[in-house]
């Protein structure tokens, strides 16, 4: 229940208005209370356009009541329904969820022309020939030598990394972005990691005892590496 029995409750923020929805009461209920709401709000022509969230919290609706649910909003000229947030998942919902973070451990060494398409966090153990390609949704690990191609985050991830023992690949590719081979010799000393710098635009590539500082939420693939 929202604050003071409110079903609805309105606020502004810098990027536009977010609509709180009581998630305890009818969905019908809750439309009407909104048609009240912003029939108050008084928006006029001169107003510019602007940007609605809407958190349901913990209630699901399918797509006909949150298309009934937009159609409230569009109502008011100047509001435009930008998403829709739910804490609630479907079925499918939560076992894309889990394959996506899921790690799968592949142990051989991937050849010229042979590709390993994976959901999830790769943990590889064996080598990446040139010519051979490793893809991912989440982050790539290589324990050994990279020297083909990796694409980590290929659903659009931009926080995803590669990392690899021995870092030397004819090309990296994180979500959108692409780099070639570094420009100087490394001795494979040290877990190497490439990643999507936020202050460049562009990908780096690092210690992975440096990028884990940038990354913190790395620390969660060995607790589920341990934990299964």
């Amino acid at each position: 229940m929202t604050a003071n029995g409110q079903k609805v409750m309105i606020k502004g923020t810098r990027d536009g208005l977010t609509l709180h929805l009581d998630d305890q009461c009818s969905f019908e209920s809750i439309l009407k209370e909104l048609q009240e709401q912003l029939s108050m709000n008084g928006l006029t022509e001169e107003h510019p356009m602007i940007r609605v969230t809407i958190q349901l919290g913990n209630r699901y609706l399918n797509e006909e009541q949150k298309e009934k649910l937009s159609a409230v909003v569009r109502e008011k000229q100047k509001l435009v329904v930008e998403q829709i947030e739910s804490d609630v998942l479907t079925k499918e919902e939560a076992l894309e969820w889990k394959e996506n973070t899921e790690i799968t451990p592949v142990a051989k060494t991937v050849r010229s022309g042979q590709r390993i398409e994976i959901k999830g966090d790769l943990l590889l153990i064996g080598d990446v020939n040139p010519g051979g390609q490793i893809h991912a949704t989440g982050n790539i690990f290589v324990m050994g030598s990279l020297r083909g191609i990796a694409h980590a985050g290929t659903g659009g991830n931009t926080q995803t990394v590669i990392a690899a023992s021995y870092m030397q690949p004819s090309q990296l590719r994180i979500a959108d972005q692409l780099s070639r081979s570094p420009d100087y010799e490394s001795e494979g000393v040290y877990m190497e990691c490439g990643f999507i710098d936020d202050s460049h635009g562009k990908i780096r590539i690092d210690r992975l005892q440096e990028v884990v500082k940038k990354r913190p939420d790395l620390v969660s693939f060995e607790r589920r590496m341990i934990n299964g």
